[in-house]
C-alpha cells in the first residue's frame, strides 16, 4: 500500500504535462493601418494652368424639348419653349460646358477630399449644371426641386451603375464614384430628354467652362502634363504642357 502511494505525485505531474502545463504561444500583435498620406503642394513653387477653349464651326440649330408627357414639366416653365443645346458658346467664340482637366502628370499622389458635396439639381424637369466635376470618393447630392417624380440613372465605365426614383419634396439622394470616370453620362428614366454629364477625377486640377469658355488651374505643382477638354458633342482634344516653378502655362483648345 505505501508504495502506491509514493506514485500518485509521479502521476499528477505526468498529467500536468499532458494536460498543456507548458506555456500558451505568445499572439502577435497586430499593426494599427497606416493613415493615408496626402500630397501637400508647396504654394512658394505651385503655378497657374489656364486658358480658352473655342468654338469656331457651325452651331446646329436649337431643338424644342417637347414637354407634353408630363403636364407638370410644362407648368414649370409656364408655356415658354425650352431648348436642348448641346453646343452653347458666348462672345468670341466661347465654348460653354466643357470639362478641361489634368490627364495625366500627377500619378502616384494622393490629394485630400473637399468636404461638402457636389449638387446635381433637378428643375424645370432638366439636369443643373448640365456638365458636372467632382472627385473620386466625393459625395454628390442630388435634389429633386420640381413638384413631379424623376428616375436618376448614371452609366458610368469605371464605377457602379445605379438608378434611383426620387419623388417630390423627397430628400437629396447621396452617392459617390469611388474611381475616376471621364465622362459619367446621366439620364432621368421618366423624361427621356434630360441629360448631364459628371466628370469624376481623383484630384483637384480640374474645371468646366461658362460661355467665355475660359478656365483657370490653381496650386498647381510645377511639372509636366497632358491637359485635355472634353465636349459631348465634339469630343475630346489634348495638349502637353511644361509648368515652370511658380509659373504660367497658357493652353488653348479649338473644335472646328
Amino acid at each position: 500500500m505505501i508504495g502506491q502511494a509514493k506514485a500518485y505525485p509521479t502521476l499528477a505531474i505526468l498529467a500536468l504535462v499532458a494536460c498543456g502545463g507548458s506555456k500558451p504561444p505568445e499572439k502577435k500583435a497586430v499593426e494599427a493601418p497606416k493613415p493615408l498620406e496626402y500630397f501637400h503642394v508647396d504654394a512658394a513653387t505651385a503655378g497657374v494652368v489656364r486658358g480658352k477653349v473655342s468654338f469656331t464651326g457651325t452651331k446646329p440649330a436649337r431643338k424644342v424639348i417637347v414637354m407634353d408627357s408630363d403636364a407638370g414639366c410644362q407648368q414649370a416653365h409656364a408655356g415658354h419653349p425650352v431648348y436642348d443645346e448641346p453646343i452653347v458658346t458666348g462672345k468670341g467664340g466661347g465654348l460653354a460646358n466643357a470639362f478641361v482637366y489634368i490627364q495625366a502628370g500627377l500619378e502616384g499622389r494622393k490629394f485630400e477630399l473637399p468636404e461638402g458635396p457636389v449638387v446635381l439639381n433637378q428643375h424645370g424637369c432638366m439636369f443643373e449644371p448640365r456638365v458636372l466635376g467632382m472627385r473620386a470618393g466625393q459625395f454628390m447630392a442630388v435634389r429633386n426641386s420640381d413638384t413631379v417624380s424623376h428616375n436618376v440613372h448614371p452609366k458610368p465605365t469605371n464605377n457602379y451603375d445605379w438608378n434611383q426614383q426620387q419623388p417630390p419634396g423627397s430628400p437629396d439622394l447621396e452617392h459617390k464614384f469611388p474611381r475616376a470616370d471621364v465622362m459619367i453620362p446621366v439620364k432621368c428614366n421618366v423624361h427621356s430628354w434630360m441629360r448631364a454629364y459628371i466628370g469624376v477625377v481623383d484630384h483637384p486640377y480640374f474645371a468646366v467652362t461658362g460661355p467665355d469658355g475660359a478656365f483657370e488651374l490653381k496650386n498647381v505643382p510645377p511639372g509636366g502634363y497632358t491637359v485635355a477638354v472634353w465636349q459631348e458633342k465634339l469630343g475630346e482634344q489634348k495638349q502637353a504642357i511644361h509648368l515652370a516653378a511658380s509659373g504660367t502655362a497658357a493652353v488653348n483648345f479649338t473644335y472646328p
